[in-house]
Parts: C-alpha cells; sequence; structure tokens
C-alpha cells in the first residue's frame, strides 16, 4: 500500500471515530429527555426546566463561548506571531508567565474580581473567560512557530520572499495543527467554565445549575450539569473536527 493509500485510510479512520461521539451524544441527550419527562416535577422545577427557558440559557452559554473563544484567538494568535520572533525572544517568559497568571487564578474568582472592577454583565465575563483560556492558544502558536526547521526560513528569505510572506507560507503552515490543539483546548476549557457567568449576570446554563443547588432540587443539578457536560463535549468535537479541516495536506 503506497503512503498516499496509507494517509487516506489513516484520514477515513480519524473521521469515522469522530462521527461516532454526536451520536453517543444525542443518545446521552435523549436519555436525559426521557429521564426528565419520567419524574415527577414541582413548579420551581417546571418553570426551569421548560424548553423555552432551557433553549435561552444554552444559547446564552453558546453565545458566550463563541465570542469569548473568537477574541481569544485574535488576541493570543498576533501575540504569540509576535513573542516567537527573534528580536522579543526575552519578552517570552513574561507573556507565558502572564498567561499562567490567568490559569492560576480560579475561574469564579477571576470573574468575581474582574465584576467588582468592571461591573456585571456580559462582556465582564468574555473578558474574564478570555484571560482564562489565552494560554494554550499562546503557548502552542509559540510553539508550533519555534518547531519550523531554520533552515527552511532561510531559504525562503534567501529566494528574496519578504518576512510577511515567510510567515504566511513557511512557518504558519506546519504549525497548524499545532494551533489548532490550542485553539480546542481554549474553545473546551471557555465552554466548561462559563457556568460561573451566571454569578454576574452574563447567563448561561450555570444558572439551572445553581438553582438546583440552592433550592435543593437535584433534578435540576443534574440536568443542567449534563447539559454543560455534553455542550463541553460537542465542543471538543467541533474543534477536532476544525483540526482536520484545517490540517494542511501531506502533515
Amino acid at each position: 500500500m503506497g503512503q498516499s493509500a496509507t494517509r487516506g485510510v489513516d484520514l477515513g479512520r480519524r473521521w469515522a471515530g469522530m462521527a461516532v461521539r454526536p451520536i453517543l451524544l444525542g443518545a446521552v441527550l435523549l436519555a436525559l429527555y426521557l429521564w426528565v419527562h419520567a419524574q415527577t416535577l414541582d413548579s420551581i422545577e417546571r418553570r426551569a426546566l421548560d424548553p423555552q427557558e432551557i433553549r435561552l440559557e444554552l444559547w446564552q452559554h453558546v453565545q458566550l463561548s463563541l465570542v469569548a473563544t473568537a477574541l481569544t484567538i485574535a488576541i493570543a494568535v498576533p501575540l504569540a506571531v509576535l513573542l516567537a520572533r527573534p528580536f522579543a525572544r526575552w519578552i517570552k517568559p513574561i507573556g507565558l508567565g502572564l498567561g499562567n497568571l490567568g490559569q492560576a487564578i480560579p475561574s469564579i474568582g477571576l470573574i468575581v474580581l474582574l465584576a467588582l472592577w468592571l461591573g456585571i454583565g456580559f462582556w465582564t465575563a468574555v473578558i474574564g473567560l478570555v484571560a482564562y483560556a489565552t494560554l494554550p492558544i499562546l503557548r502552542n502558536t509559540i510553539v508550533g512557530l519555534d518547531g519550523v526547521d531554520p533552515a527552511l526560513k532561510e531559504a525562503a528569505r534567501g529566494m528574496g520572499m519578504s518576512r510577511l510572506a515567510v510567515l504566511r507560507r513557511v512557518e504558519l503552515p506546519p504549525a497548524v495543527p499545532v494551533i489548532m490543539a490550542g485553539v480546542r483546548t481554549a474553545l473546551v476549557l471557555t465552554v466548561a467554565t462559563a457556568a460561573p457567568a451566571t454569578f454576574i449576570g452574563a447567563g448561561g446554563l450555570g444558572a439551572g445549575l445553581v438553582a438546583g443547588i440552592k433550592l435543593n432540587r437535584p433534578t435540576l443539578s443534574l440536568t443542567f450539569g449534563l447539559l454543560a457536560a455534553v455542550l463541553a463535549l460537542f465542543a471538543d468535537w467541533v474543534g477536532g473536527v476544525a483540526e482536520e479541516v484545517m490540517r494542511p495536506r501531506g502533515i
């Protein structure tokens, strides 16, 4: 079997493996739906588990996660490219240290501190999530760019390519898989840690989860906890699909 055929088989297996997860997640949601409908719910539980209310909180959670992830990518990738330049190597430990600081603080503590400083609301929660999820993209982009063979860059420069062209055509393509792995990690982190945003009025699935805990309604806690977990696993699946789609041919 030739190299291209082997690569095709491996790609087919990866796609087949990825197709299993949404089916399993759908089965979990179906089982959760059937279980909830088999319960005897009081007025509080019926109101919290109203389909329209769940859709609203789910949309708030998704919107919060997507905006935060998009801003994280827009900030972390250019910053990592800058830190990977030879003239900025001495700043790299400072940049990574700040990224580590964002993750060292518990997400709920970071969001509350920002709320005390900036006030409550959607954008305060977004800033907290961006600070929390910057490190994986920042670190992976630097690692991906540092992993490019210096001889390739020198050869490209010797052919008369500009620094921007070398970055775009020589450095970034082989670094894409590593960068996308960081984006995938950041996306999952954002989705998984967006629940505390409910404490500062940003909405999301955390509202139902907190209500279940405060009001001693295990049905609510289990339902919204599972919905948040399924959403995080689905985000990881989406990130995996994006990795495959954006992976340069031959890598």
